[in-house]
This record gives C-alpha cells, structure tokens and sequence, in this order.
C-alpha cells in the first residue's frame, strides 16, 4: 500500500509560479513510479507529468513542456511539481498518483495509488 499526500496548492496570478509536493508513505519513491494529473470541473482526468521508477525518464503533456518540471526528493520521499508561467487554464486539481509498474505510465488507469488532490487556481 502506498498513501499519498498533495500539499501545495493555492491562488495564482498568471504568470507566477507554484510548486506542489507529493509525500509518499508506505513505499520508497525511488522504487515507484509517480505522475502528476489534473482535472478541471466537468473535464477528464488528464495527465500533466510523470517519472518512472528509475528515475532516469520524465514525460510532460505538450500543453505543460518548458512550463513544468517533475523532480524526486528520496532523502524527503517527495515528489515535487515545478509549474512556472502559469495560464488560467492550468487551473484545476491536481492529483499525485503511485504504482509499482516499470515503464512511463501516463495515463491514470496505469496507476493504482492516489492522493486526495489539491486546488490550483490562475487568476488572469
């Protein structure tokens, strides 16, 4: 069992920057692989970043490349969302997800574990 916690989350004007965490408990974030997600009121889920467990590979959706960046912290067993030159359409809630496949996983059927989300809101 993983259990994830997003913290981080708030109000921004557009063009600031905010930076999301992900604690993990139960496992090592260096033994799973963990992604980003986000969903808009009445939109999907979509994937916004991911890193596998190896660590050695990260994926963007192309509507948050050169904007966001997905790091891990193993001393702090954190994962971390850098998002920069945030849009008004970047708001939603984002959602931490866990899962022991191997692979880049970005889509949110590929993950078993997930937080309970946090509120990000770009004002214009």
């Amino acid at each position: 069992q993983v259990q994830l916690v997003e913290s981080g989350g708030g109000l921004v004007q557009a063009g600031g920057s905010l930076r999301l965490s992900c604690a993990a408990s139960g496992r090592t974030v260096s033994s799973i692989a963990m992604g980003w997600f986000r969903q808009a009121p009445g939109k999907e889920r979509e994937f916004v970043a991911a890193i596998t467990r190896t660590g050695r590979n990260t994926d963007y959706a192309d509507s948050v490349k050169g904007r966001f960046t997905v790091s891990r912290d193993n001393a702090n067993n954190t994962v971390s969302l850098q998002m920069n030159s945030l849009k008004p359409e970047d708001t939603a809630v984002y959602y931490c997800a866990a899962d022991l496949k191997w692979g880049r996983l970005v889509r949110p059927t590929m993950y078993d574990y997930w937080g309970q989300g946090t509120q990000v809101t770009v004002s214009s």
